[in-house]
This record gives structure tokens, sequence and C-alpha cells, in this order.
């Protein structure tokens, strides 16, 4: 085995040419859109990546190959099979060429914002979501359009790939810049040195990633099969490294003489429901960071004074708590259940400066409200959480401890980033129809389940009331069961297909046509009582009984019948939601009857 050194211009040229494949025993594309940035965040900084592992290929190949992810199936001679590496060059090659259907991504340079409130002061690669609109475009529009991109500091990660693609460049660049084409020509060279500025950017961007370093190991063409699969196994084995807490633990000993670990214990045992939301080193690190306006990420971790941190411990432990309480009262029932980890520490850092009783302390927890729910119902934390996190957090202190401007005029909510309607709207119901299975890490389907879940989320069967303890008893259910929806080749894996009910009784509806296992139930208690359980789900019952799919229909119209049925209920059920997003953004309390009737009555028009 031969360590080798080779660029990434070099990597994506094999992969053109057809060169590279994958044994074909190796997984799919698994990385979120989290690790890619992460991955293009660590390349244009120049900074390392592990190793990756090849085998050479003789006259035939060792294992059944396949190519990579939207690489071309090229007709050249396969020279290297790549057993470890593939989600990062697959993820490199995709992001090269922008090919995700539901993501884009964009390296933001900061100098080039002139949009409103910057999104870092820092460069990073950011990816924003997409989603079909009815009318089939895809959307948000600015993504494709290069004005709107550069007026937000985004340059499309496609403009970066290391191939001769200048004349794509320059049509991208002319169009970018042409609004600010000058009308006299004094404002010519001006016009002209900035929009080479944007050029240069673009190379230089583009130089980093040719020229960046891949390292990799090389197995001969005589290794073993059996060998190669070993070495394999061992490189995928990973070791912990040495955390951020753990330097932090040694830092407060050697200043202090108090054990970290000795007082996250006692916190621990005096307020046990904290843990219920997240990690508590996580939680005290973040939350201690803010608490001395520092960013909650590894730097500002490293930045904040230690001894500060323990001065503070009775305020960031009183924090902890009464965030605990406030998102139990939101309805959030665990970390399982969570949006974003984003707003712990930020409503943890704020409520040391609310008061205990009176209020002020009902007015500044309406403000918290509105804070989470636009935190879960907005794309202002899908990238640059923690910056994104200290600035509302500022803002927000601001405005609770009554700051005032140099104006003399009073901070308001008008000042919180993440209240800016025009950079962060509500997510609209098109939105939230795409939104992914809430099991999984996705904010907008976890909103969603939480939505639900702050409503009562029922049990079909039992009518119990969803809670943290019995939430270790409740399923994931389709709606529209799993193997229905496959027959019409339908993805049943959506937040708006899932409700939160018991393993009996999702296991006693298993497969059925909803219709049927509605009657089911409605035999066990009157049809009132079921509906107003399906209610606290928000399910529109109207159109989930259509059902009728047993009935001895042709499969054409049985496939036709399942996607109308189907489509009819995502789409009202998508209108509830996103009512109950609007009304919750606004610090409102909201009920299952009041956003049923409000949405049936502009579907019917009163």
């Amino acid at each position: 085995m031969e360590a080798r050194n080779r660029k990434i211009e070099d990597w994506y040229g094999k992969i053109q040419r057809g060169e590279i494949k994958l044994p074909r025993f190796q997984r799919y594309e698994a990385w979120d859109w989290k690790r890619i940035s992460s991955l293009f965040n660590t390349i244009t900084q120049n900074l390392p990546l592990g190793i990756t592992l090849v085998l050479e290929v003789g006259e035939k190949e060792q294992f059944i190959s396949r190519y990579l992810v939207s690489a071309p199936t090229a007709n050249s001679r396969v020279l290297e099979q790549l057993l470890d590496g593939q989600q990062r060059l697959t993820a490199l090659w995709r992001v090269l060429h922008n090919n995700y259907e539901f993501e884009t991504f964009y390296v933001y340079i900061p100098e080039l914002d002139t949009y409103g409130e910057k999104e870092s002061d820092e460069q990073f690669i950011f990816c924003r979501g997409r989603y079909y609109h009815k009318n089939g475009q895809r959307y948000p529009l600015w993504c494709d359009n290069p004005e709107d991109c550069l007026k937000r500091g985004m340059i499309p990660t496609e403009m970066l790939r290391p191939e001769d693609i200048q004349p794509d460049i320059d049509t991208w660049i002319t169009k970018a810049t042409n609004y600010r084409k000058p009308a006299n020509p004094e404002e010519l060279e001006a016009f002209f040195n900035w929009k080479k500025s944007v050029s240069d950017k673009i190379n230089e961007l583009r130089s980093i990633i040719k020229n960046y370093n891949l390292p990799y190991l090389s197995l001969p063409t005589s290794t073993a099969k059996d060998v190669a699969l070993e070495v394999f196994i061992n490189m995928n084995t990973n070791s912990k490294p040495l955390s951020t807490y753990d330097i932090i633990v040694a830092e407060i000993e050697s200043i202090k003489g108090k054990s970290l670990h000795d007082l996250q214990d006692e916190l621990d045992s005096k307020f046990p429901d904290i843990k219920c939301y997240f990690n508590l080193s996580y939680l005290i690190l973040n939350t201690s960071a803010l608490l001395q306006e520092k960013l909650p990420n590894q730097k500002g971790l490293w930045d904040m004074d230690k001894s500060v941190m323990v001065d503070n411990w009775e305020l960031m432990e009183k924090g902890l708590n009464d965030m605990a309480i406030f998102l139990r009262n939101e309805g959030i029932i665990d970390h399982d259940r969570l949006p974003t980890n984003a707003v712990l520490a930020v409503i943890a850092a704020l409520y040391p400066f609310i008061p205990d009783k009176g209020d002020k302390r009902g007015l500044y927890e309406v403000l918290l409200k509105k804070y989470l729910w636009s935190a879960f119902f907005t794309d202002r934390y899908e990238n640059s959480a923690a910056t994104h996190a200290y600035y509302d957090y500022i803002a927000l202190k601001r405005v609770i401890t009554e700051v005032k401007k140099e104006s003399g005029l009073a901070y308001t909510d008008g000042d919180v980033p993440i209240f800016n309607r025009n950079s962060h709207p509500i997510a609209t119901a098109d939105e939230l129809i795409l939104a992914g299975w809430p099991k999984r890490d996705t904010i907008r389907g976890k909103a969603i389940l939480v939505v639900a879940c702050r409503l009562g989320s029922f049990d079909f069967a039992t009518g119990q009331r969803v809670d943290r303890t019995n939430i270790s008893q409740r399923h994931y259910h389709h709606i529209f069961p799993d193997a229905l929806l496959k027959e019409a080749e339908i993805d049943s894996f959506l937040a708006l297909n899932c409700a939160l009910i018991t393993d009996d009784t999702n296991l006693n509806i298993g497969r059925k046509d909803p219709l049927k296992y509605l009657k089911d139930r409605y035999q066990w208690v009157s049809e009132e009582i079921v509906n107003e359980r399906l209610n606290s789900h928000l399910i529109p019952v109207t159109e989930l009984a259509n059902g009728g799919y047993e009935n001895g229909m042709g499969e054409i119209e049985r496939k036709e019948k399942i996607k109308t049925d189907f489509g009819e209920f995502v789409n009202k059920r998508a209108s509830f939601f996103a009512y109950a997003a609007e009304q919750l953004t606004e610090g409102k309390n909201i009920s299952s009857s009041v956003i049923i009737n409000a949405i049936n009555g502009k579907t019917n028009g009163t």
C-alpha cells in the first residue's frame, strides 16, 4: 500500500472520464446538506481532509462496480475502484455541478453582499433548500437568477468547476452585474473594477479547489479481494478524538480549581429535565458563551472567559431550567422532537434577564414564543445557525433589557433579524408539503410534528394525550399506509403523512385503507370522538375518509384515485399547518378547532 497526493482537479478529471468507479457493495450516497457544506468549507478554507482509499484495477475489476451518482457513464477503461471516500467524492462532484434537486449550494462572500443583513462576517458554503410550486417552477426563484444571487453575496458552486468553463463564468458575471451597469461614462471605471473583483474572487476560489490536495492510499492490482475488503472495513472504523468540552474541563480545573464534571452532575441532579432537550455539556458551553456575548460555536467557546463562565454558573443553570419549562409548555417533549438545537442556548441565555413574575415576564415570554416558532418555520437556522443565533440573541437581549438606541428610541421586535419577514418568510403550504419524515433530521418536518404535539396528538384508539411519560410508546405512523402509496408510486415519508400514535394502534391499522380503519374506530367509540382525536393531529377527516380502494377497482383507476385523494389530503393538511405557523410565529395560542374552522371557512367562502 502506498500513500500518494492528488489534486481535486485530477480527481475530477478521472470521475469525468469514467476512470474511477465504486464497488457495488458500498452503500449509496448518504450525506445530508450539513455534511456536504462542511466538506466544502474545509476545502475552500484549505484545511486538511481525511485520506481516501483506492484499489488499482488491472486487466479485470476485482468487484462489480458502478459509477458515482450523477457522474457520466463514460467508455474509458476503469483504472481505480474507490474503496473509501465515496461520500466525499460524490458530494464534491455533485456540488460542483449543483445537481441536487432540493438543495442549491453557493459560496457566500460577505464583501459582495448588498442585500441587507449579512449572513455572516466570514465566507462559508451556503445551502438553500428548494421546493416545487404548483406551477411546476422550482422555488425560491432568486436561486436561479445571477443578479439576485450576487446581491446576496452568493456565488453558485457550479461556477467553481476545475475545468475550462470561462465562457460560462463570463456569461454569469455579465448577467449578475448588469443591474449596476452605470448610466454615464464617469462611473464605468468603478463598475469594471467591481466586476473584475467578482471575477477575481471566482477565480481565486477555483484555484483553491483545483489545487486542493486530497491524499489517498493506493492498493496495488495484486491485492487479493479479501485483503482489500479487510482494509476497507478497518478504514471505516472511527476513533474518538479529544473534545472541546474535555479541553475546557482542564482549563477550568487549572483556573478555578473546580471540576466542571462535578458542577454538571450537580446541575443534572437539581434539574433533570434539562438533558431531555440535548446533552448537558453542549447546553452548558453554548449558554455560557452567549451570556458573555460570544458566538455559540467552537471559536466562541475558545474565546469566552472560563473564570467568568464559572462565576455565571447560577445564572446559566437558572436559564437552562427556565428554558426546559418553557419548551415543555410549548409542546416540545424532548430532543427527538426538537426541530433545531440552535434555539436552546438563546432561550436559556435570555431567561436570566426576564423578571420572575408579573406583566413583563408574560410580555417577554410571548417574545420568546415568536422567536421559537420563527426558528422552526423559517429558513433562519438552515445555514450558519451559530452566527444567526448569536445575532438574534443580541437583538432579543436589547429588547428585553430595554436598551436604548443612539437615537434614544427603544429596540423592538423589528430589530430582531429572525422577525424580518422579507429575509425570513414563514414557510408556505407548498413548502410544508415537501417537508421530510419527522423522525429524520429535518427542521420543517419536526416543526409540523411539534405543532401536533402542542395540540395534544391524541391516540386514535385510546384518546391518550402525548407527553413525556408515554412518548416511548408512540410510533411514527403513516396516515396513508406506505404500502398503499407505493402502489401509486408516491413517497409516503412526508411529515404531512405522519402522526404519533401508540404501537398497538399502529399495528391494528397496518396497511388498511384509511376509510376502513376509520370505520373500525367508529365501531368502538362515536364518530365525533374519533374525529376530535384526528383533529388534534390537524388531520383533515373529510379528505382522509375518501378511501374505498378495496372495492374492485382496476389497477389504473385505483392508482389515480389514490393519487387524487392523497393530493387533496396533503394540500388541506398543509394549509392547516401553514395557518398554525402564522399564528404561532406571532406569539398567539392555537387550538385545533380554531385552525380547522378558519381554513375550512376560507375554503367554503365564509
